[in-house]
């Protein structure tokens, strides 16, 4: 039997049926030299037996409970941060195999912790690497480019002066997508810090509108905010602004002159939302599931500059931020994009 393996459970077998012997012992013995007092000696040893059993018994479990408080105490030591807490379990038995393989699970979830941290470090390192490595080639070919542009407008060499800016969009193109790369990456290695503060969200969108304002009126497009001025919630600043112009400059990229743009937003108790809505083009019902892939290109969009990081970007984003993200469209309807924040309470 496995539950004898355990040596304190055969040394409390061992006291009982040793005590139980004793008494029978010296019932058998006191029955045989007083005869007359037999009904006596039963009433005291039977007492006595029942009294020597508790007590081993007693002893075992006040044992077996000093145990498991000290294990217990090991756990939340373990739990508190102290990695190398242990349990001792140098006895045989099935509570000591039970230690065994506490001990091992946080040896292994030690192992794990410490490859993730090496990779999150090998990550950040990367990408500030790659970081650095990218942004001087790419500012040196901003650089070259303006000097052709020049060149070509003062000798009025008209292909000279396509090509090259053909070359800045490609340039650009190309920087959009490293810096989003970047960032995604980031948030994928988890070294994104996120400072949030209590901040109005129609000075945010004023900002936003005011990032666009240019090109909307050059394409002929117009974008309209609605919402309260004066309703905060805590985020990070930099990051929300990142992920709604992200929104807003792929709503202007599938929309013709005389559409609109509108951002709304309110709250409550529970949750602040956000809406980015147009009435473009919208998404064709195969391409809805995967707008948030990485990369994702439809064959049903004539956006022919996009490059499949923006959505992917402020999904990143939004769920930093503990929110959620969903997109409701129909082709030549209009997309609207809903991002709801659930406000923290006490209970």
């Amino acid at each position: 039997m496995k539950i004898l393996a355990d040596r304190k459970i055969k040394l409390l077998f061992l006291q009982i049926l040793s005590c139980m012997l004793v008494f029978f012992l010296l019932s058998a013995a006191f029955i045989v030299l007083r005869p007359d007092k037999a009904a006596f000696c039963i009433w005291i040893c039977v007492p006595g037996m029942g009294i020597g059993a508790l007590t081993a018994c007693y002893g075992y479990f006040k044992e077996q409970n000093r145990i498991m408080e000290d294990a217990i105490t090991q756990i939340r030591e373990y739990l508190s941060g102290d990695r190398e807490r242990r349990i001792e379990c140098s006895e045989e038995g099935e509570l000591y195999r039970l230690f065994h393989e506490i001990n091992s699970l946080a040896a292994i979830l030690n192992a794990r912790a410490e490859n993730e941290e090496k990779t999150k470090k090998f990550l950040k390192n990367t990408i500030s690497d790659i970081s650095h490595q990218l942004k001087t080639p790419l500012a040196a070919l901003n650089i070259y480019n303006g000097i052709i542009q020049t060149e070509a407008e003062s000798n009025d060499l008209l292909t000279i002066k396509e090509f090259s800016g053909l070359s800045e969009q490609e340039l650009d193109r190309i920087e959009t997508l490293v810096q989003s790369l970047l960032k995604i990456a980031k948030f994928d290695a988890g070294t994104i810090i996120i400072e949030k503060r209590p901040e109005n969200i129609s000075e945010m969108m004023e900002d936003v509108k005011k990032h666009f304002a240019f090109r909307a009126a050059q394409e002929g497009k117009e974008i309209v905010l609605k919402g309260s001025k004066t309703l905060s919630f805590l985020c990070d600043r930099n990051w929300i602004m990142e992920a709604v112009n992200n929104l807003v400059k792929n709503a202007l990229d599938h929309m013709g002159s005389g559409n609109h743009i509108w951002i709304e937003w309110g709250g409550s108790a529970f949750v602040i939302w956000i809406i980015i809505k147009d009435n473009g083009t919208g998404i064709h019902p195969e391409d809805l599931n995967h707008i948030f892939k990485r990369f994702y290109r439809s064959r049903y969009s004539k956006d022919s500059q996009g490059i499949g990081l923006g959505l992917p970007l402020a999904k990143s984003v939004v769920e930093a931020h503990s929110g959620t993200i969903q997109a409701n469209s129909q082709p030549g309807a209009g997309t609207a994009f809903v991002i709801n924040f659930l406000i923290p309470t006490k209970l």
